[in-house]
């Protein structure tokens, strides 16, 4: 439907920009979220290759045909659908029957008419037998570790048999300054810093009718949970440390950004931005150490939290090896509160948004993952292994294997019109930004096909196997889907301000716009059995008024601005929905939008919710009679604190804000 007047931005050719009332996110959150990376240089300093240098290099690498890795039939995949064959089968827009909200600032989950919502889950909640009520004034290690934690990001759901439902999130953070009062960042206490170790991982726990229950499936995973290491850098000597001489067991995890439902309904979670909680990287002396540490973006010498001052394992003057713990894909089973979670190091070690599974036809599995940083790259694990069909524990067990045996791959990327890329974000003569693709092959198992560089080097340093390999810089790739009945595979690449300024890489045509502040929203055909692929931009994002911005060819008078594209996910009847990460870039609260992908109204977005100033949207789970938003860091603006709340969502008052899940439906 067309898109509503009340937006107040006049039809095309009369539009104007939506006003700047922002500027991007908060400095607070950007602080503790991921050391505020986003200001730093870059840690990618590689002038890699071009596609057509990189892609010779591939080919003529030995042992890569051992590896099966263009060995295929699939050498060549057929090119997107264009927009007029779409249009001819006069597809419509199931599902997406609601009149898209505005764009506003308000304290509130804000939803379309029609439509009801109820939060589910609040930080703090009890999950736990035994663990008290949440009081932001006595808060304490042992209580959180009861309660569910801060600021969930990734959200799954997952049936019982007995009807109810497993509800599985990820706590990506703590921002020290909204939950402590006076909070002292240059003095924290260890107190405080156990409460946060006790606020970081995940929760799960069942919900009965959209409400958590207490029951013997519920669980934390905090900093202090043991997990295995698997997988072909297991023991490797880069993961020992003295609390750990075999390198296979490590304790928590932290960062933990989105992740994705397997077919064997275990859960995977991305550890991101895990460098800022290490200091003392200026004390260490061996240049290969220094560089690796520099290149995932540890240095310095104190950091924001202080946590080293209460545990050696967070001192590189005592640990070095430490960091090399993090930066993994977890893979948890709900279905077994005292099973060991697990790091799957087959899968590569990067800031990982998180990764998703798609079956191939003779039952091996393949992962697509993101590294969320401005210039990283895009990568791609075919399994060895095939799919053990059945919801048994012992199926599941045998799937979780799945990820410790195959290949790991990078991707690069060309597009079909490169002189006329300028970075002004002006659309090529062929009317896309499209273009071929292809999967260097890093390493299998015990392999590796990175000149000068071990198997074990690869995984545990895949940033630098990446720049060695040639791989395309990105805007930001956060969240990669396949879709579940196309194959198409989705990457939202949020935004780089970094793109064509001085020494940094120039826009390209899957990255189109220097200064790229609002992102983008890119679309593969690929198939997993081969190491080609196609692609095009689905979307270009911003103020549609904005002549950098691209809808699939969709008339951009009809759709809802929509900036910084962060997570994704489907419906029942094949619509692509998006989170955003950053709206106030355009004046704006983060939301949950959704766009078809088929059909004459491909690419008209729609704004379906959106979450309280402050506040980032994510971890979408799509039903067809309901939708889960998880309202990250409400109320965390510039200027703001646990003694000067910007937010009382979600409960009013003068109460303290704090992240929760929310459910709505019709």
């Amino acid at each position: 439907m067309p898109f509503s007047n009340s937006l107040e931005v006049p039809v095309a050719p009369e539009r104007r920009l939506l006003p700047l009332l922002g500027g991007g996110r908060a400095h607070v959150t950007c602080r503790y979220r991921c050391g505020d990376q986003c200001s730093q240089h870059p840690p990618n300093t590689t002038d890699n290759p071009t596609f057509g240098q990189a892609l010779n290099q591939a080919l003529s690498r030995r042992g890569l045909l051992k590896a099966g890795a263009v060995a295929s039939a699939a050498l060549a995949v057929p090119a997107l659908a264009s927009r007029e064959a779409a249009a001819d089968l006069d597809f419509s827009a199931p599902g997406l029957d609601f009149e898209p909200i505005r764009p506003n600032t308000e304290d509130a989950v804000v939803i379309p008419e029609g439509f009801q919502q109820q939060v589910v889950i609040r930080w703090g909640d009890p999950i736990l037998p035994g663990a008290p009520e949440f009081d932001f004034d006595a808060q304490t290690p042992e209580a959180q570790e009861g309660q569910f934690g801060y600021n969930n990001d990734f959200c799954a759901l997952l049936p019982l048999p007995d009807g109810r439902r497993l509800m599985i999130n990820n706590h990506e953070y703590v921002t020290e300054e909204f939950v402590f009062r006076g909070y002292d960042a240059d003095n924290p206490t260890e107190q405080q810093a156990r409460i946060s170790w006790a606020a970081h991982g995940l929760s799960v726990v069942v919900l009965d009718d959209k409400k958590p229950v207490i029951d013997p499936l519920n669980r934390r995973i905090t900093l202090t949970t043991p997990f295995e290491l698997r997988g072909p850098a297991a023991g490797s000597e880069f993961l020992k440390t003295p609390a750990d001489p075999t390198g296979t067991r490590s304790l928590g995890t932290m960062n933990n950004c989105s992740g994705g439902v397997t077919p064997w309904g275990t859960i995977l979670s991305g550890e991101e931005n895990f460098h800022q909680y290490f200091a003392h990287a200026d004390s260490v002396t061996e240049p290969a150490t220094r560089e690796r540490l520099a290149r995932y973006g540890i240095e310095g010498a104190e950091t924001d939290r202080k946590w080293e001052r209460f545990d050696s394992r967070w001192d590189l003057s005592q640990q070095v090896n430490e960091p090399n713990r993090f930066g993994w894909i977890v893979e948890v089973d709900p279905h077994d509160p005292t099973s060991t979670p697990v790091k799957h190091t087959a899968l590569g070690r990067f800031k990982h948004e998180g990764a998703n599974i798609r079956v191939l036809d003779d039952g091996r599995v393949a992962a697509y993952m993101g590294d969320d940083e401005k210039f990283e790259y895009l990568y791609r694990f075919v399994s060895d292994g095939t799919v053990k069909p059945g919801g048994s524990g012992l199926a599941r067990r045998h799937n979780m294997a799945l990820l410790d045996s195959g290949t790991l791959y990078v991707a690069t990327f060309t597009g079909d019109s490169p002189g006329e890329i300028d970075g002004s974000g002006t659309l090529p003569a062929d009317g896309e930004f499209d273009g071929a693709g292809a999967w260097i092959p890093l390493a299998h198992n015990d392999t590796s096909f990175v000149e000068g560089m071990s198997a074990e080097e690869v995984y545990v340093f895949t940033r630098l196997a990446a720049d060695k390999a040639g791989a395309t810089k990105m805007d930001r790739p956060e969240d990669v889907q396949p879709h579940p009945t196309t194959g198409r595979v989705y990457a939202a690449l949020t935004n780089n301000s970094d793109r064509g300024t001085d020494g940094h890489a120039p826009a390209d045509e899957p990255n189109p716009r220097n200064s790229n502040k609002h992102g983008q929203v890119l679309e593969l055909d690929d198939d997993p059995a081969g190491t080609r692929f196609s692609w095009r931009l689905l979307l270009v994002c911003g103020d549609p008024a904005d002549p950098s911005t691209y809808f699939a060819g969709y008339d951009k008078s009809q759709v809802s601005p929509i900036t910084c594209p962060d997570n994704v996910a489907f419906d029942s009847r094949g619509n692509l929905w998006i989170t955003t990460d950053s709206s106030d870039a355009l004046g704006f609260n983060d939301g949950l939008y959704a766009v078809p992908l088929e059909g004459p109204e491909r690419g008209h977005v729609k704004a379906f919710l959106s979450v309280p100033r402050g506040a980032e949207a994510c971890g979408p789970v799509i039903e067809d009679d309901l939708v889960l938003i998880s309202a990250q860091h409400p109320g965390e603006v510039d200027g703001a604190n646990a003694d000067n709340p910007a937010s009382h969502w979600p409960d009013g008052g003068t109460t303290q804000p704090r992240p929760s899940v929310v459910a709505i439906w019709r």
